[in-house]
């Protein structure tokens, strides 16, 4: 197949990370840049070995030799810049998160439907074979009954990074706890209630810390807990009445084994324990540095190119929006959040 040609809108810094990880790509070639500075614009061409360079989005988005745009700015500018593209005529990764409400992602999709072009999300651990494999050892029943579902992602961020600026659309829940949050999901489906506590530094401050309990259908639980100020900590557990799959550093792209647990008949006894690698192939090539992005556009232009469906696409991207939403009110009141059983 011919590879998708890619347009890049820059502010954040996921752009470096896609360039970086498809210089080799088979399936993905970025062919443009835009920034809001025509010199700034041409001097990341030239860094990234980019062929052309735009000084403003619209321009990019105007260029007929672009298939789709990857869409990497400010949260709080996601939806207009997603919005422009589509009504270009550009299919649309756009970064996590695509809203910052359930109407603006809502909003995403509708005009991606009448465009005729597709639209994702980019939240990239849910494509690394890493979470598969997780998946796979559930779905099997290798851990029993799921029960309960905890993610955690921390790390120390620097204090004038954009993600902290709740006017960017920042803070702890929305730059890493909609990873911990789609982990959650992916395992327990949406969830029926949710109680969050938030850790501000003043009004108007954006969260640094979160931490939630969601109840899920089944009588499944779930809690995570990210933040900015906290030494770096990524993990994943999927418990059931049985054992429990443990995922290390699932969020960018770990190549640790997936570890299963099987516990014992009583307390006290040693667990049985299988690993399980991840890649044992070499399909996914997960010794590539930021692997984790060339996996997510491989498959998100085949889909593109081959017009098949997207792995995650509107009711994915708005049930995350949902959720999340429910999360901020919860987190803002110190109040349980009642979710539709529905969705």
């Amino acid at each position: 197949m011919n590879r998708v040609r890619w347009g890049l809108l820059v502010t954040g810094g996921y752009a470096n990370v896609a360039v970086a990880a498809n210089a080799k790509s088979e399936t993905t070639e970025f062919v443009a840049v835009a920034t809001g500075d025509a010199e700034e614009a041409r001097e990341y061409a030239a860094s990234h070995g980019i062929p052309r360079s735009f000084g403003s989005f619209d321009e990019l988005l105007a260029c007929e030799d672009i298939d789709a745009v990857f869409v990497a700015l400010h949260p709080v500018d996601h939806v207009e810049w997603a919005v422009k593209a589509l009504r270009a005529g550009k299919h649309v990764l756009c970064e996590k998160p695509l809203g910052l409400s359930v109407a603006d992602v809502e909003r995403v999709f509708d005009e991606a439907e009448a465009a005729g072009r597709a639209c994702i999300e980019g939240v990239m651990f849910r494509h690394h074979p890493q979470i598969r494999l997780a998946q796979r050892l559930v779905d099997e029943g290798r851990i029993g009954d799921l029960m309960y579902v905890y993610a955690a992602c921390t790390a120390a961020v620097p204090p004038d990074y954009f993600r902290r600026d709740r006017a960017l659309g920042g803070g702890a829940l929305l730059d890493l706890g909609v990873f911990a949050l789609s982990a959650i999901r992916c395992f327990a489906g949406e969830p029926v209630r949710v109680y969050a506590e938030e850790m501000r530094r003043g009004p108007g401050a954006a969260d640094h810390g979160f931490t939630a309990s969601l109840r899920l259908p089944g009588d499944v639980l779930g809690q995570f807990v990210v933040g900015q100020d906290i030494a770096r900590g990524d993990f994943l557990h999927v418990v059931g009445t049985k054992g429990r799959v443990v995922v290390r550093q699932p969020w960018f792209g770990g190549t640790d084994p997936v570890e299963l647990d099987i516990q014992g008949p009583v307390p006290m006894l040693e667990s049985q324990k299988e690993y399980f690698p991840v890649d044992p192939d070499g399909v996914h090539r997960l010794d590539e540095m930021f692997h984790i992005s060339r996996i997510q556009f491989d498959e998100v232009s085949t889909a593109i190119a081959t017009g098949t469906e997207l792995p995650f696409g509107r009711r994915e991207a708005v049930a995350q929006a949902r959720a999340v939403a429910a999360l901020l009110e919860s987190g803002a009141t110190a109040q349980p959040v009642e979710l539709a059983r529905t969705m």
